[in-house]
């Protein structure tokens, strides 16, 4: 497990939207500088995460809503991939900007302006305290707490300069209850709750929106992070009944949602869980 010792991330994906960047989209949808929304278009859009099942499904929806979109991902081939599937089947422009949420790491050079930033990138692991996976801990609180509040030091000086914005975070029900076996990661989802609360009170009036979705039982790869096996078999079993867990898209249909409202609707906090399994 890689130690991870980060302070800003989103520097790195957001102001990396630049000519370098489109190393791993096709020729056809590169340009030169800074991008620029398409005519018409509502403006760019960063999704942290958008490879993953959630994140893919987000930068689908914002697309079909017209947003040009940037793809952060860690692996690149990935990232161009989710990136030239959108801008293929949805006409919009679209990019991968590979990096990881812990990195310090900016680069140097051109400034984007996203009107929409989804903190969607996290780490899920179910363990026991007693089990001391405390680098699984260290990972939990770098990703799901350093990564967000990177993503928001990157967009948030040119939102309130321009005046509009949206800061949406891919919370949990686990942000407004501990749970067994996710008590590290209960408290990276509250602190995300926390800072959006404070964030929210901070730019009132100021035109910048801030709002947290907090699925339920998702069905998506953060299961795969467990490695305490005992944790796993005590909370981490899946189920066949289909009214106790959402699909990737339920979460995307309800972020898509969120951030699609007219501009004087606040949207602050969205619970949203299987029908069956109320948290």
């Amino acid at each position: 497990m890689v130690v991870l010792r980060t302070r800003r991330y989103a520097r790195w994906v957001v102001r990396g939207l630049l000519s370098e960047l489109w190393s791993n989209v096709g020729p056809s949808r590169r340009f030169a500088g800074p991008p620029v929304a398409s005519r018409g278009a509502p403006g760019w859009a960063v999704v942290t995460g958008g490879t993953g099942a959630i994140g893919e499904a987000v930068c689908r929806g914002l697309a079909a809503r017209g947003y040009d979109v940037v793809v952060g991902a860690r692996d690149a081939a990935k990232g161009a991939a989710v990136a030239d599937a959108v801008a293929r089947d949805f006409g919009v422009r679209s990019r991968a900007a590979v990096g990881d949420v812990r990195d310090a790491a900016t680069f140097a050079g051109g400034d984007a302006a996203p009107v929409l930033l989804v903190n969607n990138a996290g780490v899920m692991h179910y363990t026991l305290m007693r089990n001391g996976h405390e680098d699984e801990w260290e990972q939990a609180v770098d990703v799901n707490c350093k990564g967000v509040l990177n993503g928001i030091g990157a967009v948030l000086p040119g939102m309130l300069a321009r005046g509009k914005g949206h800061v949406l975070s891919v919370s949990s029900d686990a942000g407004r209850k501990a749970f067994a076996g996710l008590a590290v990661y209960s408290g990276t989802k509250f602190f995300v709750e926390a800072v959006s609360q404070g964030l929210r009170a901070e730019t009132a009036g100021t035109g910048v929106k801030v709002t947290t979705v907090q699925p339920g039982d998702t069905k998506s790869n953060l299961k795969s992070c467990t490695t305490d096996e005992e944790a796993r078999a005590l909370y981490a079993q899946p189920s066949e009944d289909r009214n106790l867990w959402l699909d990737p898209n339920d979460v995307a249909r309800t972020v898509v949602w969120a951030l699609s409202q007219p501009p004087h609707v606040a949207v602050n906090e969205i619970l949203v869980e299987p029908r069956d399994a109320p948290a």
